[in-house]
């Protein structure tokens, strides 16, 4: 039944709906600080349904037929942002076993032992061995002392310390990660995300391999300038490690007007790129702008829930 509904709601040719699920990381094994993140026994479930409901094409594919009108019914790509290491060590032999594509949107200022900022507050919180965390002159808007000493302690000053770094300028940002470091008593991991070397691993197995900027900004609150050069720098670094053009781009965080203006679709499609892709929720149609293609994230934990909201998803882009 749900197979139907999707297929009526995602019908062949010119009437096309194009799913595009998003993804960041697939650990090893369940994470106590993030019991929701998924990990490999989900992943294979979830490659297991999406591989049932949907006919999964790589995106180069699915963005030129698309816009020729000649997508299958029930289309769908799988993405993932940023360039963890486990999307190679753990997600891409999953992705193999089930016979799927995906793309994989890189950072990459973070290759070969970079550490996102807020994966720098997540490890110094996870590996601290204080009961509790005084950050009253690093934050000036309260008095902090964060404790620390559980689970749910530190998965509360996470959450916490993120909301109040995520819009600050990249610069003040960074100086406080490295202060909260400090504080912590850790040093920052240097494993977390992807090598040169299993990028090219990952599009040698088939996969294919997006630009998502050097440094991971808010493309919003850049200046023209700065904008272009997070995006040119990261397609020419992928581009000369991989020995090919790069077509794809993926906005971070990719909020309409929060994360990214009009003015950044127009620098994407000035760069050179043939299409972009945000995180709005819904499923592109053949009128989608092409700098901006949907993009959403399941978590239903049920295969009926998970093809629900596929459903849903297809709903909000169906008129």
């Amino acid at each position: 039944m749900l197979k139907q509904v999707f297929q009526w709601l995602s019908p062949s040719g010119a009437r096309a709906r194009l799913s595009v699920l998003i993804f960041h990381r697939v650990l090893p094994s369940p994470d106590p600080l993030f019991p929701d993140e998924i990990d490999a026994r989900r992943f294979d479930e979830i490659c297991g349904w999406v591989g049932e409901l949907c006919n999964v094409l790589p995106l180069d594919h699915a963005v030129l037929r698309l816009q020729a009108g000649t997508l299958p019914a029930r289309a769908a790509c799988i993405t993932f942002d940023d360039g963890y290491g486990d999307n190679y060590q753990v997600a891409l032999p999953i992705l193999k076993r089930h016979g799927l594509s995906a793309t994989f949107f890189v950072s990459t200022g973070y290759l070969d032992g970079g550490c996102m900022w807020n994966d720098a507050v997540i490890e110094a919180v996870r590996r601290t061995h204080l009961s509790s965390l005084d950050l009253d002159d690093l934050i000036p808007e309260g008095a902090v002392n964060l404790p620390v000493a559980s689970v749910a302690d530190k998965a509360a000053a996470i959450d916490y310390i993120i909301k109040q770094l995520k819009y600050r300028p990249d610069r003040e940002r960074a100086a406080l990660i490295t202060q909260v470091a400090g504080r912590a008593a850790i040093r920052l991991p240097t494993d977390l995300m992807m090598t040169s070397q299993e990028v090219r691993a990952m599009r040698s197995a088939g996969m294919l391999i997006g630009a998502h900027t050097v440094s991971h900004p808010i493309l919003a609150a850049l200046d023209a300038d700065a904008a272009r050069f997070e995006m040119q720098q990261s397609k020419k670094a992928l581009e000369n490690l991989l020995g090919e053009r790069v077509a794809f781009f993926a906005y971070p965080n990719g909020k309409p007007v929060a994360d990214y203006s009009s003015e950044t679709v127009a620098i994407v499609r000035d760069v050179g790129f043939d299409a972009a892709l945000s995180t709005r929720w819904a499923a592109a149609r053949a009128d989608t702008d092409l700098y901006q293609i949907p993009r959403f994230t399941p978590w239903d934990r049920s295969p009926a829930r998970f093809g629900m909201r596929l459903i849903a998803n297809l709903r909000a882009g169906h008129t």
